[in-house]
């Protein structure tokens, strides 16, 4: 994939809603990977695909030679990085989707637009407008919506340690997403030195936890979905969108779509019965999340 300097806004658009509608298929996916893997497996396998992905467009945009300098700039920043995403993210956010129903892990999961607001003013030093704390308040209401379907005085949750590991994955991805703004390195080069260095601490603890290599066929397909849809050609195609858009609004704008798509594919797929409070607090997450946008104004 070559540098795209012309605009085209009706292909940014079908490139973002391509993506939108294949990150809307992954929390079935991951769902249905976690019958016959573990969570650490599942990391594994899937970070191993992704990677070999990414390999394979960084060789085909001939930036092979740019991992090595990169990495030098910052190596303990990307031996961090790489410890978060995909080795310590994914691991907790696919045993939240172990323990969860998939509809709660991928709505709590949404909420890291709005952590990510938090988690900028101690490391970012940004200020928190009065929109952005009503927005985090409505978003966090929502969760608890969610986590209790609906039942907020009881506090009863299907999972307590799950609803706390999707939370916590949350956390993860904001911190990831911070550190990696701070630099201008070409996105897709450095996402693969994530991935390169931290593939092998999958393995570590596939290994440590059993079994690295899955006995069923449907292991190896799942997983192979999750590195390719997940963590690789959506990211692909949403960046193509944002080169060949003229609003990164508008573009932005379209993955609000993908928690409803997904609750879909959730019911349709999974046979999973979406209960009414998620919708409800969905509402209340997209609700938090659009009043970040009021930042700017």
């Amino acid at each position: 994939m070559q540098a795209i300097n012309v605009k085209d806004p009706a292909r940014a658009v079908l490139f973002a809603l391509t993506a939108v509608l294949l990150w809307s298929t992954v929390a079935t996916a991951f769902k249905w990977s976690l019958q016959t893997l573990s969570p650490a497996q599942l990391v594994f396998l899937a970070a191993l695909f992704s990677t070999l992905f990414l390999g394979i467009v960084v060789g085909w945009q001939k930036k092979l030679h740019l991992l090595v300098s990169t990495f030098l700039q910052r190596p303990l920043q990307f031996a961090l990085l790489g410890a978060i995403n995909p080795c310590l993210y994914y691991w907790v956010l696919f045993e939240a989707y172990d323990r969860l129903p998939a509809q709660q892990a991928q709505t709590l999961n949404y909420t890291w637009a709005i952590t990510l607001t938090l988690l900028s003013v101690p490391l970012l030093k940004h200020r928190v407008t009065r929109p952005q704390w009503l927005g985090a308040a409505l978003g966090y209401f929502g969760a608890v919506i969610i986590a209790t379907r609906g039942d907020l005085l009881a506090l009863q949750f299907d999972s307590t340690l799950g609803v706390l590991l999707a939370l916590t994955s949350t956390l993860l991805w904001s911190i990831y997403w911070i550190f990696n703004a701070r630099h201008q390195a070409d996105p897709v080069v450095s996402l693969l030195l994530c991935f390169i260095i931290g593939t092998p601490w999958c393995a570590v603890l596939a290994g440590y936890q059993g079994a690295l290599w899955p006995d069923d066929w449907r292991g190896w397909l799942g997983a192979a979905y999750v590195g390719l849809f997940e963590m690789g050609i959506t990211f692909i195609l949403w960046l193509t969108a944002l080169r060949l858009t003229d609003s990164a609004a508008r573009i932005g704008n379209l993955i609000f779509l993908s928690p409803f798509l997904s609750l879909l594919f959730i019911y349709g797929l999974l046979g999973e019965a979406i209960h009414p409070a998620t919708y409800i607090g969905l509402a209340f997450i997209v609700c938090g999340v659009l009043a970040q946008q009021w930042r700017r104004n």
